[in-house]
């Protein structure tokens, strides 16, 4: 399908324009400023995880609760909605053309012989044909609607695999339809989470045109569980953004420091220019960690007396852009680096290990400062992790009084300070009770104390 004309974009604050690298890019027409809302979008289609069906509404992704406990869908027993008006929303969008086929499908030989991820996109690629089919005039699209959209999108880079089988959909779709919506799949579509956990994948037209990739993005995405309604895309500035300056989003975790230049090459055709993979270029092979125990206690000191991250934290957060790094400390830059610090913070801070979890959590805290643009949400969430975890080492700690508590209690009230005012940038995200207000509960017990 050929590329749209910029119609379809009604913002106030956004307009896209002509780029040589990426066809197009999304500039702000004013100043934007920290935390403020870019855009708003909804769905064109979803799809739960297979480990969220049951316990989360099919439509609106809302959690089942005591007092909004799900209802089945009647016919086919496989759909589950938080009430009349998710139900009655989801039928009339697509559930109408697969109820009563939905079962056999989902017990035929072609959708079991799939693996796990390709039956995701199978069911996604059903819902969304089945929303095509019962427009006015069946697969006809719309100029500037969100379908047309979808199929302005690039498809994937290189080969593009087979189609995986759908839900036998009545009117059958075009021929070549399914081939063109999935070979838009694989670097279009979003994951969709609450409080950073996936819950689902989704299909945004509007945000895969508008908004190219970064490794230090200047905005981030998260979704808005309502009601009677598929899930909303919010994005949401990180930082001031002045008038036509990009707006980007990661498509990958920033923290992919080695893997994800191949994986932005296989999944989405381009190599990524940005200023830390410029960087991380510049150095090549990165040095191996050390293997004795000892030097890796150096090595983690080092790196939080790099970035200025202290047992004492103030009231702002260092900033220490990755591509300041010292060659002293490249060896950090490993993946592995970062899976085994978060490892050993998580158990420690599950076990009761309370000085190793804050120890290595500050180290963690240094990482996360030097690799994520400030204020993006991963770090707001691991700040509240260490609050949590002071706060359980304050509340066990065998001396509840002088010098050593009232050092312990001012740790924790900067540390809920900070998660605060980095966890409001992003604004609350997903279910309805979350960082946030455990925020809030750490501070009334700091006050009650």
């Amino acid at each position: 399908m050929q590329d749209l004309d910029a119609s379809w974009l009604q913002s106030n604050v956004l307009k896209l324009v002509p780029d040589t690298a990426s066809r197009n890019k999304t500039v702000s027409k004013c100043v934007l400023r920290t935390g403020s809302s870019i855009l708003s979008t909804l769905a064109f289609a979803t799809i739960l995880l297979e480990s969220e069906k049951g316990r989360r509404c099919d439509t609106c992704f809302r959690l089942s609760s005591n007092e909004r406990p799900l209802r089945r869908c009647s016919g086919c027993g496989s759909y589950w909605y938080c009430d009349a008006q998710c139900q009655a929303f989801q039928w009339r969008t697509h559930h109408k053309r697969m109820c009563k086929v939905y079962n056999s499908y989902i017990g035929s030989l072609a959708y079991q012989a799939l693996p796990e991820h390709e039956k995701l996109d199978s069911l996604l690629l059903s819902h969304t044909l089945a929303q095509m089919s019962l427009w006015r005039d069946p697969y006809a699209f719309q100029d500037s609607s969100p379908s047309a959209v979808l199929l302005s999108l690039i498809p994937s880079p290189g080969h593009i695999p087979k189609p995986p089988a759908v839900c036998p959909i009545s009117p059958i779709p075009p021929s070549g339809l399914l081939g063109e919506i999935y070979s838009r799949f694989g670097n279009n579509n979003f994951t969709i989470h609450s409080h950073l956990t996936t819950i689902g994948h989704g299909i945004f037209p509007f945000a895969s045109r508008l908004f190219n990739h970064s490794c230090v993005p200047n905005a981030a995405a998260k979704y808005t569980l309502s009601p009677g309604e598929f899930v909303t895309m919010e994005i949401v500035a990180l930082r001031d953004i002045q008038p036509d300056e990009e707006i980007c989003l990661p498509y990958l975790d920033p923290a992919l420091l080695q893997s994800r230049q191949q994986i932005l090459e296989l999944s989405y055709g381009f190599k990524c220019d940005c200023s830390a993979c410029n960087f991380l270029s510049s150095i090549g092979k990165l040095p191996e960690l050390p293997k004795d125990s000892s030097e890796l206690m150096l090595l983690a000191r080092q790196l939080r007396d790099f970035v200025g991250v202290h047992d004492n934290l103030g009231p702002e957060l260092p900033d220490k852009p990755i591509e300041l790094t010292p060659p002293t400390l490249y060896c950090v830059l490993q993946e592995e680096y970062l899976s085994s610090l978060s490892a050993t913070f998580s158990e420690a801070s599950h076990e009761g290990q309370h000085e190793l979890a804050m120890d290595s959590g500050m180290t963690l805290l240094a990482w996360y400062i030097l690799v994520y643009p400030p204020n993006y949400p991963q770090i707001g969430m691991h700040v509240l992790e260490l609050a949590k975890t002071a706060w359980n080492a304050r509340i066990c700690s065998a001396d509840f009084s002088g010098d050593d508590n009232q050092t312990s209690e001012e740790q924790v009230r900067v540390l809920v300070a900070l998660a605060r005012q980095l966890l409001s940038v992003y604004g609350p995200e997903g279910d309805e009770v979350g960082p946030l207000q455990e925020i809030e509960t750490l501070a009334k017990l700091l006050e009650d104390d």
